[in-house]
């Protein structure tokens, strides 16, 4: 296979370079999951993408190809469907709060996936967090179906869930910067439609095509500006959260812009350590849930199925969470 005329189209800078069809991207980025382009071809690929920008059309071809090479999931039992955390950025200044996230959705009994890296490259990742809190992550996809039946929790690797795309991931410490990998995994899809994926946006601009691909695919999930790249709500300060269904995406909370009158009591620092500690205080009522994961909370037992209409998923986190919340509206 030829990838000379690929590099051709993709490779001529930010003005002058034109999109793949969706077709070619599918073939492409199969390829690339593969192993099979040669190191230049592959380094070509990736810096023209990355000049360029991906198109709506290449993604969907990115991920059409990514999803023939996920592995997939049955539906576990729980009060809804199943919330999928991506967790691929780790914290670097502000703690890193996807464990509780996805604890507090395993309270209500909703089913979570959480998928991502071990190594954190300097960063502190989940899967540090969540070892500190006795969570470890599983070795398959198998385990993880498990997990989530038993015990309605499985933090599973990127590299059992798609090899290929994790080894695509692993380039940017080879090459020193992002790829397509890095905005994919945010966006995949274990249940084929069926969960609710939590879509964290690393970038303002990038919200509109995540919310594009979302919608074409006709999938389930929250959308919002990731804090540092993770999936849970800026505790600090609210972002605009929108749930995308059937194709359309409502708005469930718009972000705050407002200055803050009190800062929330958050980790002292973002080490696992600290933020397990913080984490588990909040778990057990000793001191308040920050009002912006409380109401990202409500989104997703509405977005799940778990309560009715979203008035009474607020509702059930004022009240069977009291104790834990400064407040919610």
């Amino acid at each position: 296979m030829s990838y000379g005329h690929y590099i051709k189209e993709i490779g001529r800078g930010a003005q002058g370079a034109r999109d793949l069809s969706q077709e070619d991207a599918r073939q492409l980025y199969a390829a690339m999951l593969d192993g099979g382009v040669p190191d230049l071809e592959l380094g070509a690929l990736i810096l023209g993408l990355r000049v360029k920008g991906e198109s709506l059309d290449e993604m969907l071809g990115f991920l059409a190809a990514t999803d023939e090479r996920t592995h997939q999931f049955e539906m576990p039992h729980g009060r809804g469907r199943p919330v999928v955390l991506p967790t691929y950025n780790g914290a670097r200044k502000e703690a890193n709060l996807t464990p509780l996230l996805a604890l507090l959705l395993q309270r209500f009994g909703v089913p979570v996936l959480v998928h991502g890296l071990i190594e954190g490259y300097g960063r502190v990742t989940s899967a540090h967090i969540f070892r500190e809190l006795d969570v470890l992550p599983v070795a398959s996809v198998l385990q993880a179906q498990a997990g989530l039946d038993e015990k309605g929790l499985a933090f599973l690797p990127l590299s059992a869930l798609c090899p290929g795309i994790h080894n695509l991931l692993s380039l940017r410490a080879r090459m020193g910067v992002r790829n397509s990998a890095h905005s994919l995994v945010k966006l995949l899809d274990p249940f084929r439609g069926e969960a609710v994926l939590v879509a964290p946006a690393t970038h303002p601009d990038f919200i509109e095509l995540m919310r594009n691909i979302m919608q074409v695919r006709g999938q389930r999930g929250l959308l919002l500006r990731g804090t540092e790249g993770e999936p849970y709500a800026n505790a600090k300060r609210r972002p605009r959260l929108e749930h995308v269904h059937d194709g359309v995406s409502d708005i469930l909370f718009e972000a705050e812009h407002e200055s803050l009158r009190t800062l929330p009591n958050l980790p002292e620092a973002a080490d696992a350590a600290s933020t397990a500690r913080w984490i588990r205080r909040v778990l057990d009522k000793q001191i308040p849930l920050p009002k912006p994961i409380a109401n990202q909370l409500a989104c997703l037992l509405f977005a799940s199925g778990y309560a009715e209409d979203f008035n009474q998923a607020k509702a059930i986190v004022a009240v069977e969470a009291t104790g834990m919340l400064t407040g919610s509206n």
